[in-house]
């Protein structure tokens, strides 16, 4: 009976001690620290300060002058602060459909809808600028009818946008998916037995569930829209004082050889991603705590 309770079969074996096992040396912690911090320092931090001092080198006077006296760059931020928020609303609405769609149906084509939501991640937005030169320009699948009509859309404000809404549309939709399916269903299926309507629905329960990554997701969508380049470069024809949007005066004026007035354009999407990076991390811990709480009233309410 010992040799049968003592044999291999019958041996229980501790669980491995996972946290010595995880523990790393002080020294390989403190070495990939810096390492970490040695590149983030080396390909963000130096390049923000560069130009930050590269902006105000010649004072505050010159910078001003650089971003609103130059009737051209003046125009480029307008022109960004127009075409940003048109195409952020639209995937707004779009990312939010989508999102419960995936999200709280299963459906034929489910999977198909998903890849094609990841679509402009996997294609470079030079293609997508050519994609659309080849509808839309004139000598395009809808060139002939948009030229009899007199619509313009490449080389126009309508492509600036479009170019922006494609290559930002899976921002605010990749956001939400995850979260409404961490949340689940149930919220929405006790209101809909309580005889809630859709609108009431979404706006008493669905919303205030997502707000904070609906939020983020906005946010990342503008920031991602202000700096977008390779797309809008191809549709706008690079016309100044007419299409071109913030990126691309930075990049004329280089060519320009200005440099104080490209450091000017440059400082304004830097701060503006400086602001995007601020409000992302307070959201992120605002959805952490959102979820953390839900999870508690969940398991309390079992």
């Amino acid at each position: 009976m010992a040799d049968h309770a003592n044999s291999p079969a019958n041996r229980v074996i501790a669980p491995p001690n996972r946290t010595a096992a995880h523990d790393d040396p002080p020294l390989v912690r403190a070495a990939l620290i810096l390492t970490a911090v040695a590149i983030m320092g080396f390909l963000v931090v130096v390049p923000l300060v560069n130009v930050l001092v590269g902006a105000f080198a010649g004072g505050w006077h010159a910078y001003w002058k650089n971003l609103v006296g130059d009737p051209d760059t003046l125009h480029s931020i307008k022109l960004t602060l127009m075409v940003a928020p048109v195409a952020v609303i639209a995937n707004l609405v779009f990312g939010v459909a989508a999102a419960w769609a995936i999200a709280r149906f299963r459906f034929p084509g489910r999977a198909m809808l998903t890849a094609f939501i990841d679509l402009p991640f996997t294609v470079s937005p030079v293609v997508v600028g050519l994609f659309l030169l080849l509808l839309f320009g004139l000598q395009g699948y809808f060139g002939p009818w948009l030229r009899e009509h007199d619509v313009k859309i490449v080389f126009a404000y309508p492509g600036l946008v479009l170019a922006t809404m494609f290559v930002t549309f899976p921002v605010i939709a990749r956001e939400l998916i995850p979260l409404m399916e961490a949340l689940g269903a149930e919220e929405e299926v006790a209101a809909v037995s309580l005889g809630a309507r859709g609108w009431q629905l979404f706006r008493m329960i669905t919303l205030p569930n997502i707000k904070w990554g609906l939020l983020y997701g906005v946010i990342l969508a503008n920031a991602r829209a202000m700096g977008e380049f390779g797309a809008v470069f191809v549709v706008s024809g690079h016309i100044a004082g007419k299409t071109d949007t913030m990126p691309l005066r930075v990049e004329k004026l280089f060519q320009e050889y200005n440099m104080p007035g490209a450091f000017a354009v440059s400082s304004v999407l830097a701060l503006l991603a400086l602001v995007t990076l601020a409000v992302k991390t307070t959201l992120e811990w605002k959805q952490r705590r959102d979820l953390a709480e839900n999870e508690r009233l969940r398991r309390a309410g079992e």
